[in-house]
């Protein structure tokens, strides 16, 4: 009888250790594999179990919770949402998050271990933190004076602080509200389908993920090859630029949309917008010396990130002379994400250095102990500083005796550069007014805002002048809500 029970005993402890071994496996080995599974909603469920972390402009919220009481239980909503939509992004229960939304998800739903001074505990007992909270370095007034001025106009606008590269205003319209994406209900896939329909897609970050050619607001960066070249020693020197101006190896003339460019000196070309004295200054430079000088502005960058990705802004390096003159004015295969053409301008303000342009000041837990803030980084030396001295005084003549008028602010220096670029077969689209500036209150000690505006459906009848009569008025905007606070 003894033996049989040692027998059942044994069996028993033999089923015991393959029930552990089975549990092991599964919890253990096959743990990852459940939990991607799509059927799995555990994650899902904890997921949306607690309030998610909060972004922060101003110091003030433009994100909360809103508690549903339902298995998903918290859902995100937005103050202001199309204001602030091209820097949150959206977080939804079905299409997932975007932007800081996304960039920072782990630390506004609690995962991120920098959150927890007791991560291993943390991870013994699954427990999840309280998601912490993102603080921007956004300028509320410089925001909601660039949404306002863009108003039903497709367009965008980006501004930078170029001592140190924080990101004050970045705004695209037409604009959506995140929060009809934040469910998981009928609504929200009606709210998705017709956003992604919409042809003037309003998803779309125009500041960030669209670029342009620059047209002649890129004359900044030739302006500034040609002067550390040594082509130009004299910013009144008369150029060899002939007016029309023959692309070289071409028959194919190149004019201008206003008289007396003809040999224009650099100050007059740039205060004039001299398609010809620019296009034969790119050719005089060369491709290899263009291309360095667009490459330390920040041109054909794939890596920045603010903290999300950026569309890189190009400047083609295998072009021929005449494609080189084309480019040199912001056309051909050039083209810019207006926050490229503000660190453009931010470079020209801050004594030729460029700060890379960051979004975020720091991320705090819920209760708004820091836990971790931006890293400063090296600047990048974009030119040398006798030239931004020189390119300083080139974009306050745009703006003082120039195109740039409608950005004169009365107690600052403000310096700029207009353009239109010419886009479509046969250039027969709207023409894209641009506007790149900076601003100095006159009790400043340095400057305190670069700027960058592009509008898509501006009127083409100024031609030139259309950068300077729809989007300077935007960006002078801009610069005065920074200047004042």
């Amino acid at each position: 009888m003894t033996r049989h029970i040692r027998y059942a005993a044994a069996f028993c402890a033999l089923l015991l250790a393959a029930l552990l071994v089975n549990a092991a496996r599964i919890q253990v080995i096959q743990a990852g594999a459940y939990d991607d599974n799509p059927a799995n909603r555990r994650q899902d469920i904890a997921r949306y179990g607690q309030p998610r972390g909060d972004i922060l402009v101003g110091g003030r919220p433009v994100t909360r919770s809103e508690d549903t009481g339902e298995s998903l239980r918290y859902e995100r909503t937005y103050t202001h949402g199309p204001l602030y939509a091209p820097v949150t992004g959206f977080s939804s229960q079905r299409y997932g998050t975007t932007f800081l939304e996304h960039a920072a998800d782990g630390a506004l739903s609690g995962t991120d271990p920098m959150l927890s001074p007791f991560t291993l505990w943390n991870d013994l007992a699954r427990a999840r933190n309280p998601g912490g909270d993102v603080v921007t370095t956004l300028n509320a007034a410089a925001q909601q004076a660039a949404f306002t001025g863009l108003g039903n106009r497709k367009g965008a606008v980006a501004a930078i602080e170029p001592a140190t590269g924080r990101i004050l205003a970045l705004v695209s319209t037409p604009s959506y509200d995140p929060g009809a994406l934040s469910g998981n209900g009928p609504a929200v896939t009606r709210s998705w389908l017709g956003l992604n329909e919409d042809p003037d897609k309003p998803m779309l970050n125009r500041a960030v993920r669209q670029t342009y050619p620059p047209g002649s607001t890129f004359k900044v960066v030739t302006a500034a090859a040609a002067l550390d070249a040594g082509v130009i020693k004299d910013l009144d020197q008369r150029t060899d630029s002939p007016d029309p101006y023959t692309l070289p190896g071409t028959r194919t003339t190149l004019r201008n949309a206003t008289h007396g460019c003809a040999h224009a000196s650099l100050r007059l070309a740039f205060e004039k917008s001299c398609n010809t004295v620019f296009a034969k200054l790119g050719v005089d430079v060369g491709v290899t010396d263009m291309a360095a000088t667009a490459h330390a502005f920040g041109f054909n960058d794939t890596r920045l990130r603010i903290p999300y990705s950026v569309a890189p802004s190009t400047f083609d390096t295998s072009v021929d002379k005449a494609q080189l003159a084309l480019s040199s004015i912001g056309q051909y295969n050039t083209r810019a994400t207006p926050l490229q053409m503000a660190m453009v301008s931010a470079a020209v303000a801050n004594g030729g250095q460029l700060r890379e342009p960051y979004l975020v000041e720091r991320i705090t837990t819920n209760r708004g102990a820091t836990v971790s803030t931006a890293r400063a980084r090296p600047p990048r030396q974009a030119m040398n500083p006798s030239t931004a001295r020189h390119m300083r005084e080139l974009m306050r003549n745009v703006v003082e005796d120039g195109t740039g008028t409608h950005a004169v602010i009365p107690g600052a220096t403000v310096g700029g550069k207009t353009g239109t670029a010419q886009h479509g077969v046969d250039n027969s689209g709207t023409p894209y007014a641009w506007f790149v500036s900076w601003a100095q209150g006159d009790h400043d000690l340095e400057p305190k805002v670069a700027v960058a505006v592009v509008v898509e459906d501006a009127s083409a009848h100024r031609r030139e002048i259309t950068g300077g009569g729809v989007a300077a008025p935007i960006a002078r905007a801009v610069m005065e809500a920074v200047l004042r606070s």
